[in-house]
């Protein structure tokens, strides 16, 4: 039997998920609570295999306790809610699952359940295209990324500057003075103004900000 825990603020909820649960025969509610303070404690208490979590709760809703539950059972969260940032939030902070009331049958929660249980995902279709957005998003973040720094490399190869010169020059990037500059790298005032006087030369720069700008490929 798969022992869960119900968290959710109604009671007409609770009940009819219970009934809908303990009705499969491989499901067996173990616990209620209705608010994240006593999810928690329940959760510690009972060591239900799932929780089934709601998002909006008093006390402490399911975003705030979701981490530290997820710690102690896997997390299927259960609620009305189907906005993009409260999905996501969700499922980063550890829920394995995510159900929106209206998109599935008692024979579909039994199966989340199951699914979640074993260790694996479920996700309602809301839920899933957020979650596929999101991915599509990072993807495109870390793709990016790469190409810039791509294009930093390639802008840093083609000056030709010395590892020092470019030490120095990556300093002047941070917004440091050439006072502080000499003082974290060892060196003299006078040999780091020679530095960059070699380096705007080599960058055909005819102050810091040009340096930079280009240096960063920007």
């Amino acid at each position: 039997m798969i022992r869960v825990l119900v968290v959710d603020d109604n009671p007409i909820v609770r009940e009819a998920l219970r009934a809908n649960l303990d009705a499969s025969g491989t499901v067996l509610v173990v616990g209620e609570a209705g608010d994240g303070r006593a999810a928690l404690d329940a959760a510690r208490r009972l060591r239900p295999h799932v929780t089934l979590l709601d998002y909006r709760m008093p006390v402490a809703d399911g975003l705030a306790i979701v981490t530290e539950l997820a710690r102690l059972t896997a997390v299927l969260a259960l609620t009305s809610e189907d906005a993009d940032v409260v999905v996501r939030d969700m499922l980063r902070g550890g829920a394995r699952g995510y159900l929106v009331h209206g998109e599935f049958d008692p024979a579909e929660l039994v199966r989340a359940v199951t699914v979640v249980a074993s260790g694996r995902s479920w996700l309602s279709p809301a839920a899933a295209t957020v979650a596929a957005e999101s991915l599509r998003r990072a993807q495109e973040a870390a793709e990016a990324g790469a190409k810039a720094d791509q294009r930093h490399r390639e802008t840093q190869q083609r000056y030709g500057l010395t590892p020092r010169e470019r030490q120095v020059l990556d300093l002047v990037a941070e917004g440091l003075a050439n006072v502080v500059i000499a003082e974290r790298l060892r060196l003299t005032e006078k040999t780091v103004k020679n530095h960059l006087h070699a380096v705007f030369a080599k960058l055909g720069a005819r102050n810091r900000t040009e340096a930079v700008l280009r240096w960063t490929g920007r």
